[in-house]
């Protein structure tokens, strides 16, 4: 990990922000993305840079313009004289039960969660070639065991699911592209997980009976890119076992 250049797409906050402590602790120089976030990006990089000065800069873009992504991508890599490693965390997220579906909400959850990260790819495999690198994608439980009211979100995580492995074929041997798919980590912000009734029926269907945390997710990117040099288009679940609990 020492002195690899990483990028990490909405990296300002919660599990982006866990993922971005983990591998500066172990040596990594990072850009991390932000598109709204100004203030916890600035406090994350304040942070990180007392530990090791100018390990950390910042990069703001709105990743559903995708026709500028070849670009943000040119100067993410001239940042640091290199990319190793793409991690696509951006995402967004909001429901979309149908009958309420909208061609809005189709663009943005999509866009995000699965246009960006096969542009960013693409725009980034020349760099990630030149380092022998790697791509990791951070999926969801929920592309696989759709989550009611939200049928564009279960489509946009099953098609990321879906680039993961295709970018693995594509871009092998040179690069790794692999995925991990987090199960009850972070209640998301707003929306019927503010229910204390709502959070305990979903921990009761882990094995393990509990919620997991930001570093769970954080160590397993780590992993991916520093530990296994032999894995390549896999999704690793880190859910506790929901995933199998029919």
């Amino acid at each position: 990990m020492q002195g690899k250049a990483i990028l990490i797409t909405g990296g300002a906050k919660r599990v982006g922000a866990a993922i971005c402590k983990k591998l500066h602790a172990q040596g990594a120089n990072l850009v991390v993305h932000y598109r709204s976030s100004l203030k916890e990006a600035q406090k994350l990089q304040s942070d990180l840079n007392q530990e090791r000065p100018d390990s950390v800069i910042l990069a703001q873009a709105d990743l559903l313009e995708i026709n500028l992504l070849p670009d943000f991508i040119d100067k993410v890599a001239e940042r640091f004289g290199r990319l190793d490693v793409v991690i696509n965390n951006a995402s967004s997220f909001f429901p979309t039960p149908l009958g309420g579906c909208s061609v809005e909400a189709w663009d943005d959850l999509i866009g995000s969660n699965l246009m960006a990260p096969l542009f960013l790819s693409q725009a980034a495999a020349p760099y990630l070639k030149q380092q022998q690198g790697c791509i990791v994608n951070i999926v969801d439980i929920h592309a696989d065991r759709p989550l009611k009211n939200y049928v564009i979100y279960n489509c946009a995580k099953g098609g990321l699911v879906s680039l993961t492995r295709s970018l693995a074929l594509e871009l092998a041997p040179e690069i790794r592209v692999n995925g991990v798919s987090p199960g009850p980590i972070l209640w998301p912000e707003n929306g019927e997980w503010r229910d204390e009734a709502a959070r305990q029926h979903i921990i009761s269907r882990t094995l393990l009976k509990r919620i997991g945390e930001p570093e769970d997710i954080a160590k397993t990117v780590r992993f991916l890119i520093a530990d296994a040099p032999y894995i390549t288009g896999q999704i690793i679940a880190v859910d506790g076992g929901r995933s199998i609990n029919l």
